[in-house]
C-alpha cells in the first residue's frame, strides 16, 4: 500500500487533492446508486473482514456527502457496516499488536483502517445525533400526532444505536492501537475526531435523564481512554469548562465524569485543571455567564460530593471566590467545605495538618452565616445540619455555632429561618451531652460537683510540697553583694563612716545579740542572709568568734580577714541545707505515696472532666431554651413551610425533656383549626407521634402510657386548650384503634381510685374521658351512676374540680355538643345525677368553697342541657339556696342574740360570712337567668319547629294529591318553599311567643327570679355600702345577665352598669362588665348604639387586663359589623403603643383584620389623624409617628393614596397648633407616594406653603422629595427637584418674600385665573380664625364628602380645637352626670343628628 489516510479536518478537504502519498476520494457516489454500493460493501465486508473498508472508503464517504438527501435506511445501513468494521478491527488488531515482528505494509495497512473507519464511523454519528435532536425539538410539542409518535420510535432507536457506536470505539481504543503510529505518536486529528463526536453526544438534552445512563457511561468511559492513552487531559479540561458554561444540565454528567477520570483511570490531575480553570473566573467574567456560574456551582457541589478527598489539594484556588461577588460560587464553594468536613476531615485520628485545615474551614464557615446574600446564609446553615447529622462537628464548636444559629431565627429571609430552625433541631437530635436537656435539672449536680471539685483542689495543695530552692544556687546569688559587705564592714574608711557605723551598731544591738547556744547563732546569721541582712549577719559572726572562741564553726576567724569571713559565712549557710539533705538522704523511699499523689492527680482531672461537661451541658440546654422561646413565636406565622418546621421542632425538644418544651407544644394545639391542611396534619402528626403512639411491652403498659403523656399535657391547661386537644384525642377514639378499649378501662380506673392517683390525674382522667364521649356516647351514658357516686354524691363539696370536670363529661352527651337530630334526648327530673347536682348546688351556697362557682355555672348549664322541665327544677333549686342562706343568717342572729351585745367587731365578721354566701346565692340566680333565656330561643324554639315539622309532615301523608285541586295548592306550596316563605309566617309566630315570654313572664312578680333583681339593683347602686368585692362582682356579672331577659329590664338598668364600668374600683368587675355589655351589644343593639363611646372609653383603663378585655370585645363587635366603625376606632389605635405586648399584638390583629374590609382604614385615616394629633390628649411625636407608619402600611392603591394627600393637605387650614403642622407633614411623609399623589400635594401647595418655616412641616415633605428621586424618570425627577427648591427657599426666606415675584412670572405665562388662588394663604387664613366659633367655614366643610359628620347642636362652653371632618358626639350626656339609680330610659337623643346626616 503506497498511500496514508490523514484524519481531514473538514471532511470535504477528502475530495480536493492532496499531498503526496495521501489519500483521496476518487468517486463519489450519487445518492441513487448508493443503495447498490452498500451491497456491494456488505457482500466485501462478509467475505473480506474488516479491512474492506480500504476498498469502500468511498461508499461510506459518499453516505456524509449525501446525508441530507438520503433516506433513512441507507444511513443507518452504514451506521451498521461501520460499527462491523470497527468491531472486527478490535478483534483482529490485539494479534497483531502482540507479535514480536510486523512487517510495515501490514502496519500501514491496519492503521489506515483504523483511522478511516473510526473517521467515517464518527462523523457519521455525528451527522445522525444533529438529526435525532432536530427530530426531538420539531416532534416534541405534538406528543398525542402521529408524526410525534414516529419521532419517538426513531428516537429511541436512535439511543440503542448509539450506543453500539461507543461500545464499539470504546473496545477499539482500549486497545493499545499507538504502536500503529510511527514512534507511538498518535496524531491529533485522529483524537479530535473521537471527542468531537463524544462531546457532540454529551450536548444532547436528554443525556442526563436516566433513560440515558447507558450512553452517558459509555461517553464517559470513552472520554476517560482518551485521556489515560492518547494524551486528551489538557483538551478535556477546557472542553468541560466550556460545555459547562452552555449547558447547565451537564454539571451532574461531569461530575461524575471527572470522578471516574480520577479514581477508575487514576487521571487525578483533571480536577486540579478544572478547578483551576473555575478558579481563575474573575468576578466580571461570572457576571456576564448567567447559567455557566449556576453550572460551575452544581457541578462543583456534586464532584466534592464524590470525591471530596480528591478537593482538597484545590481547595485554595476555590476559596478566592468567598471573597467574589457571585453568592452563587460561594455557596457551591461552602458546599465543598461541607463535604470535605464531612467526608474527610472528620474523626479523632486527624493529624495536626488536618486539624489545622478543619479549623481553618470551620471558621471560613462560621463567617458566612453572615454573608450578604440571604441564600448564601441557608445554604451554609444546611450544611452545618449535615455535618452535625453526620456527628462530625468538634465538641468545642457547638456552643459557638449553636448561638449562631440561635441568632439566625431573626433573619429576614425565611429559608435562612427554615434551615436555622433545621439544625437546631439537628443539633438536639444528635446532642452529645444528654437525652434529657433541662438546665434547671442540670443546676443540682453541676453545683454538687463544682464544690466537690473545689474541695479536691484546696486537699491537694494543702498536700503539694513548696518548691526549694538549693542553698548552693542562693549563695551564688547572693555572694558578690555579700562580698561587698564584709570589705565595707572589715575597712571603714573615714572617721564619718566610723560613727555612722557606731549608730548602727547602737541600733542593731538588739537584733545582734548572741545567743547561749553556737548552733542558734549560726541559724539566726542564716536567716539574716537569707532576707538579705548581709551587715547583720556579718556582724554577728564575728561577736560569735569572740564569744565561742573554741567552736570548730567559727575556728577560722581566728585570723579576721574577708576570706576567712566570707568562708564561715558560707560554712554556716551551705552547711544547714547539705545537713537536711543528708537527712532527707537517709530516709526510706516512699513509693506508696508517690502512687497516691498520682491517683490523687487522675482523680482530679476526671472531676474536672465532669465539671467542663456538666457546664457544656447546661450551656447546651440554656441555648436551647433560649431557641424554643423564639421558634414558639413562629407557630403563628403566615409562612406554611416555617410553620411546619417550627412544629417539627417543637416535637423533637419534647421527646428530650427540654425545659419548657410543653410550652411550645400546648401553643401549637390550636392549630388544628387552621384552614391550611399541611400544617392541620403537621400539628395531628405531631400529637400522634408525642402522646398517640406509646411505647410498652404489652398493650396494658401502651395505655397506661398514653393516659399519663395526655393527663400531664391537660394539667393546668385553659378551657382552649382542652378543646384544641379534644379534637385530637376524638379522632383517636374514633379510629378503631386496639389501645382504646383499654384506654378508656384504665380511664375508668383512675377516676374511681382503683389506682392510686393524684386529684391532677383523676380531673384529667373524667375529661378525657368527655373526650372519649364525643366518638361513643355510652362511654359515659352506660356509667353515669358511677360518676355520680364517684364525683357528685356524698364527698361532693371535698373536690369541687372534680365535680365541676365531671359535669363537663356529662355534657358531651348531650344534644347540644352531638348535634343530634329527632326527638331531644333528655333525662327525668328524678334522675340521680340531678338529684345530686340540686343538693350539692344548694349546700355549695352556704360555703366558702373558691371552686363552686365554676361547678355551678357547668352544673346548671346541664340540667338545662339534659334535664326534662329544667325551669322548674331551677325554680326548686333557686328557693332551697335561698332557704339554706336565710337558715344561716337566722342560725347567726340567734348566736349574736344569746351571747348578748356583741361587738362592731364581731358584727362585721358575721356580715362578711353572709357577704360571701350572698354573692354565691346571687350568682346563682344570675346564671338560671341566664341559661333560661338561652333554653327558650335554643331548645324550646327548636323543638317546636321539629313538632311542627313533623306535624307538616303527617299531614302532607295523610292528604293524597286526589283533585287537581290539590294538585294545583301542593304546586304553589312547592313554589313557596322554593321562594323560601313556606313556614315564614309560623317561624314569626313561635319567635314572638319566646320573645313575649321573655318580655312578660320570666320576670313577672310570680316568678321566683323576679324578687331578686331589686336585690341586685340595689348592691350595684351602692358600691360604698355593699363594698365586698366577691359580692360585688357577683351582683354586676347577675345583673347584666337578667339584662339579657327584656329590652325594657335592659333600658331600666343600662345606666347602672355603664356607671359600674366607669367607676367600679374592681379590675375583674370592669372587665366583667365590658364582656356582658358586648353580649347586650349583640342582643340588644339599638339600646347600646348611644353608649359606644364609653365602651371606647376602656380602652384607656389604667388595669393591662381590662384593657385587653375591652379591645378583645371591640374586635369581635367591630369585625362582626355590630358595632359601625366610627371614629373613636382611634383608641384602639393608640393600643398599637400598649407597654403590654400582649395588647399590641391583638391590637395589630384588629386593624390587620380590619384592613380586609373594603376601605375601612382608608375611610378612618383622618379622623384617627384629628383625634391623636389632639393638643389635650398629650401623645408624644414619637409615638404618634409609630402609631401611623402601622396604620398607613394598609394604604396600597394609588387612588386612596392621592384622595389621601388632597385632604390632610386641606386640614392644614383648620389645624391651629404647630404640633398640629408638625403631624400632618409626618402623615403625608408616611404615604406611599405615587407621581398622581405627587401632583395632588403640588396642587394643594397653598395649603401648607405658609407652614413651612417650622422645621417640623420641612422636613418631613423634604424627605418626600427624596423618596420620589429613587428610581425617578428624568422629566418626573426635574419636577421633584424643583418642589423641593420650592420647599427650601420658602423653608429659608419666608412665603411672602419668595412667592411674589415668583408668582408674577408664572401668573404671565398661565394667566390670571391662578393669581387669586396663589394669594389666597394669608387671607384665608385670616378669616378662618375670625370666623371660629360662630360657623364652620362652609369650604372646609365641603372639602372631603366622605368625611362630612355632623356637629354639635348646641354651642361649646368652651373654645374647643376641632377639624371640619371629626365625627363629634354628645358626650355630656353620655357622662353619668346625673344620681347613681337610673332615671332617664334613653339617655342620648339622636334625632337631630340623623336628620342632619339625610340631610
Amino acid at each position: 500500500m503506497s498511500w496514508d489516510f490523514f484524519v481531514p479536518v473538514c471532511t470535504g478537504d477528502l475530495v480536493n487533492t492532496g499531498g503526496i502519498n495521501q489519500y483521496v476520494v476518487q468517486d463519489v457516489v450519487s445518492p441513487k446508486q448508493l443503495p447498490a454500493s452498500l451491497s456491494r460493501f456488505k457482500a466485501a465486508l462478509r467475505s473480506q473482514g474488516p479491512l474492506c473498508i480500504l476498498e469502500h472508503f468511498d461508499t461510506c464517504y459518499s453516505v456524509l456527502q449525501h446525508c441530507n438527501s438520503v433516506e433513512l435506511g441507507v444511513k443507518e445501513d452504514t451506521l451498521e457496516l461501520l460499527v462491523q468494521v470497527v468491531s472486527g478491527l478490535a478483534a483482529t488488531l490485539p494479534a497483531l499488536l502482540m507479535a514480536t515482528s510486523v512487517s510495515a505494509a501490514e502496519r500501514k495497512e491496519k492503521l489506515n483502517a483504523v483511522k478511516m473507519s473510526v473517521f467515517l464511523l464518527c462523523k457519521l454519528t455525528e451527522t445522525l445525533e444533529v438529526f435525532s435532536c432536530r427530530q426531538s425539538f420539531v416532534t416534541a410539542p405534538g406528543k398525542g400526532g402521529k408524526k410525534g409518535k414516529a419521532g419517538g420510535e426513531g428516537l429511541m432507536q436512535w439511543d440503542t444505536e448509539r450506543e453500539k457506536v461507543l461500545q464499539a470505539l470504546v473496545q477499539l481504543l482500549q486497545l493499545d492501537i499507538r504502536s500503529l503510529w510511527n514512534l507511538s505518536l498518535v496524531e491529533e486529528e485522529f483524537i479530535s475526531c473521537v471527542t468531537c463526536c463524544c462531546y457532540k453526544v454529551l450536548e444532547n438534552s436528554t443525556i442526563s435523564h436516566v433513560k440515558s445512563k447507558p450512553t452517558r457511561d459509555c461517553v464517559i468511559h470513552l472520554l476517560g481512554v482518551l485521556i489515560k492513552k492518547y494524551n486528551h487531559l489538557l483538551g478535556a479540561s477546557v472542553k468541560v469548562i466550556q460545555l459547562l458554561q452552555h449547558f447547565e444540565q451537564l454539571s451532574s454528567v461531569f461530575a461524575q465524569a471527572v470522578s471516574v477520570w480520577s479514581t477508575e483511570y487514576g487521571v487525578r490531575a483533571i480536577i486540579g485543571e478544572v478547578i483551576r480553570e473555575i478558579g481563575q473566573k474573575s468576578s466580571e467574567e461570572l457576571a456576564r455567564e448567567g447559567s455557566g456560574v449556576k453550572a460551575f456551582s452544581s457541578f462543583l457541589s456534586e464532584l466534592s460530593g464524590l470525591v471530596p478527598e480528591l478537593m482538597i489539594p484545590n481547595i485554595s484556588v476555590l476559596i478566592t471566590h468567598l471573597e467574589g461577588e457571585s453568592h452563587t460560587m460561594r455557596v457551591a464553594v461552602c458546599e465543598v467545605l461541607g463535604d470535605i468536613l464531612v467526608r474527610v476531615l472528620c474523626g479523632d485520628g486527624l493529624d495536626e495538618s488536618g486539624k489545622a485545615d478543619r479549623d481553618r474551614f470551620f471558621d471560613t464557615l462560621q463567617e458566612h452565616l453572615h454573608d450578604t446574600h440571604s441564600h448564601v446564609r441557608a445554604r451554609v446553615l444546611q450544611v452545618y445540619t449535615r455535618i452535625v447529622n453526620s456527628k462530625a462537628l468538634p465538641l468545642c464548636r457547638y456552643s459557638d455555632v449553636m448561638e449562631l444559629a440561635v441568632g439566625r431565627l431573626m433573619d429576614k429571609s425565611i429559608n435562612a429561618v427554615k434551615s436555622a430552625i433545621q439544625l437546631l433541631a439537628a443539633f438536639i437530635a444528635h446532642n452529645p451531652y444528654s437525652c434529657k436537656l433541662s438546665s434547671a435539672d442540670l443546676k443540682k449536680p453541676l453545683e454538687k460537683e463544682t464544690v466537690k471539685l473545689r474541695e479536691m483542689t484546696e486537699k491537694l495543695e494543702g498536700k503539694a510540697p513548696v518548691a526549694v530552692i538549693k542553698a548552693s544556687e542562693l549563695w551564688a546569688a547572693m555572694e558578690p553583694e555579700l562580698h561587698i559587705t564584709v570589705g565595707t564592714e572589715l575597712e571603714p574608711s573615714s572617721e564619718t563612716e566610723k560613727d555612722q557605723q557606731e549608730d548602727e551598731d547602737g541600733r542593731d544591738v538588739e537584733e545582734e545579740k548572741v545567743t547561749e547556744d553556737e548552733r542558734a547563732t549560726a541559724v539566726m546569721i542564716a536567716q539574716y542572709l537569707r532576707v538579705n541582712k548581709y551587715r547583720n549577719a556579718v556582724r554577728l559572726c564575728i561577736k560569735a568568734h569572740s564569744c565561742f572562741p573554741e567552736s570548730e564553726m567559727f575556728a577560722a576567724l581566728s585570723t579576721l580577714t574577708p576570706e576567712t569571713l566570707m568562708e564561715t559565712l558560707a560554712l554556716i549557710f551551705k552547711g544547714s541545707d547539705e545537713d537536711a539533705a543528708e537527712l532527707s538522704q537517709n530516709l526510706p523511699p516512699t513509693p506508696q505515696k508517690e502512687g497516691e499523689k498520682e491517683g490523687e492527680d487522675g482523680e482530679l482531672k476526671k472531676q474536672e472532666m465532669l465539671v467542663q461537661y456538666l457546664k457544656d451541658t447546661e450551656t447546651f440546654a440554656l441555648q436551647v431554651e433560649r431557641a424554643i422561646s423564639v421558634i414558639n413565636t413562629m407557630l403563628y406565622l403566615k409562612t406554611t413551610s416555617v410553620v411546619h418546621e417550627a412544629v417539627q421542632f417543637c416535637v423533637t425538644v419534647c421527646e428530650f425533656s427540654v425545659a419548657n418544651s410543653v410550652i411550645g407544644v400546648r401553643k401549637m394545639l390550636p392549630l388544628v383549626w387552621s384552614t391550611d391542611t399541611a400544617i392541620k396534619d403537621a400539628v395531628v402528626q405531631a400529637y400522634r407521634r408525642l402522646y398517640l403512639n406509646p411505647q410498652g411491652d404489652n398493650i396494658r403498659m401502651k395505655a397506661h402510657t398514653l393516659v399519663d403523656s395526655l393527663s400531664e399535657l391537660m394539667v393546668d391547661a385553659s378551657l382552649g386548650t382542652i378543646q384544641c386537644l379534644e379534637e385530637i384525642v376524638q379522632e383517636f377514639f374514633g379510629g378503631g384503634s386496639n389501645l382504646q378499649s383499654t384506654v378508656v378501662q384504665v380511664l375508668w380506673e383512675r377516676f374511681t381510685g382503683k389506682r392510686e392517683t393524684s386529684g391532677l390525674n383523676r380531673r384529667a382522667a373524667v375529661l378525657l374521658l368527655g373526650m372519649a364521649t364525643r366518638a361513643e356516647r355510652e362511654v359515659v351514658l352506660s356509667n353515669l351512676d358511677t360518676l355520680c357516686s364517684v364525683a357528685l354524691g356524698e364527698k361532693v363539696t371535698e373536690d369541687f374540680l372534680l365535680a365541676r370536670d365531671t359535669v363537663i363529661t356529662i355534657c358531651g352527651i348531650t344534644d347540644h355538643i352531638r348535634q343530634s337530630k329527632g326527638a331531644p334526648f333528655r333525662l327525668p327530673q328524678d334522675h340521680q345525677l340531678f338529684t345530686c347536682l340540686t343538693q350539692a348546688l344548694a349546700e355549695g351556697v352556704v360555703m366558702e368553697d373558691p371552686y363552686w362557682q365554676g361547678f355551678m355555672e357547668q352544673a346548671v348549664r346541664l340540667i338545662y342541657f339534659l334535664a326534662e322541665s329544667p325551669d322548674q327544677l331551677c325554680s326548686r333549686l333557686v328557693q332551697r339556696s335561698a332557704r339554706l342562706l336565710l337558715d344561716q343568717i337566722a342560725e347567726g342572729g340567734e348566736v349574736n342574740k344569746d351571747s348578748g351585745q356583741t361587738q362592731d367587731g364581731s358584727q362585721e365578721s358575721s356580715e362578711q360570712v353572709n357577704c360571701v354566701c350572698l354573692a354565691q346565692l346571687l350568682a346563682l340566680c344570675g346564671c338560671v337567668a341566664f341559661w333560661q333565656v338561652s333554653h327558650l330561643e335554643r331548645s324550646v324554639s327548636a323543638e317546636l319547629r321539629r313538632r311542627r315539622g313533623e306535624t307538616e309532615e303527617r299531614e302532607e301523608k295523610e292528604k293524597g294529591p286526589s283533585s287537581k285541586a290539590k294538585q294545583q295548592s301542593a304546586n304553589e306550596s312547592a313554589m313557596e318553599e322554593e321562594l323560601g316563605l313556606m313556614g315564614a309566617s309560623a317561624e314569626d309566630t313561635e319567635a314572638e311567643l319566646i320573645r313575649k315570654i321573655c318580655e312578660t313572664e320570666l320576670l313577672a312578680e310570680e316568678n321566683l327570679l323576679c324578687a331578686f333583681l331589686p336585690l341586685l339593683v340595689k348592691v350595684c347602686s351602692s358600691p360604698g355600702r355593699y363594698s365586698h368585692p366577691q359580692l360585688t362582682t357577683a351582683a354586676c356579672l347577675a345583673l347584666s345577665q337578667y339584662m339579657m331577659i327584656s329590652p325594657s329590664v335592659c333600658e331600666e338598668n343600662i345606666r347602672l352598669i355603664f356607671t359600674v364600668l366607669e367607676r367600679s374600683t374592681l379590675p375583674v368587675v370592669r372587665a366583667n362588665a365590658i364582656i356582658a355589655l358586648g353580649d347586650l351589644t349583640v342582643r340588644f343593639p339599638n339600646i347600646l348604639e348611644p353608649w359606644t363611646q364609653n365602651l371606647y372609653a376602656r380602652l384607656s383603663d389604667e388595669v393591662p387586663s381590662v384593657r385587653q378585655t375591652a379591645v378583645t370585645v371591640l374586635t369581635q363587635l367591630v369585625l362582626k359589623d355590630v358595632l359601625k366603625v366610627k371614629g373613636q376606632v382611634s383608641e384602639v389605635a393608640v393600643l398599637l403603643i400598649d407597654p403590654e405586648p400582649h395588647i399590641t399584638s391583638l391590637a395589630l390583629n384588629f386593624f390587620n383584620e380590619l384592613a380586609t374590609k373594603d376601605n375601612a382604614i382608608y375611610n378612618l385615616l383622618p379622623d384617627i389623624i384629628s383625634r391623636l394629633s389632639d393638643p389635650e390628649r398629650g401623645m408624644s411625636s414619637e409615638d404618634f409617628n409609630t402609631i401611623m407608619k402601622q396604620l398607613f402600611s394598609y394604604i396600597t392603591k394609588e387612588r386612596q393614596t392621592e384622595s389621601l394627600v388632597e385632604k390632610l393637605c386641606q386640614r392644614f387650614r383648620t389645624a391651629k397648633t404647630e404640633r398640629q403642622w408638625c403631624d400632618l407633614a409626618t402623615s403625608l411623609s408616611l404615604l406611599s407616594m405615587c407621581e398622581r399623589g405627587f401632583k395632588r400635594l403640588q396642587e394643594c401647595w397653598e395649603c401648607y406653603s405658609d407652614k413651612l418655616t417650622e422645621p417640623g412641616v420641612y422636613q418631613p415633605l423634604l424627605s418626600i422629595t427624596a423618596k420620589l428621586r429613587r428610581g425617578a424618570k428624568a422629566q418626573f425627577k426635574a419636577q421633584v427637584d424643583e418642589f423641593e427648591k420650592r420647599l427650601t427657599a420658602v423653608h429659608t426666606r419666608g412665603l411672602e418674600n419668595v412667592e411674589s415675584p415668583e408668582m408674577d412670572e408664572e401668573n404671565q405665562r398661565e394667566g390670571s385665573s391662578e393669581k387669586t388662588v396663589m394669594r389666597t394663604p394669608l387671607p384665608t387664613r385670616g378669616r378662618t380664625r375670625s370666623k371660629r366659633g360662630q360657623a364652620k367655614p362652609s369650604s372646609s366643610s365641603h372639602s372631603d364628602d366622605s368625611f362630612v359628620t355632623p356637629q354639635k347642636s348646641r354651642k361649646s362652653k368652651k373654645p374647643v380645637i376641632t377639624f371640619s371632618s371629626d365625627e363629634e358626639e354628645d358626650e355630656e350626656d353620655a357622662v353619668m352626670a346625673e344620681s347613681e339609680t337610673p332615671k332617664v330610659t334613653t339617655p342620648i337623643s339622636r334625632a337631630s343628628r340623623r336628620a342632619r346626616l339625610r340631610n
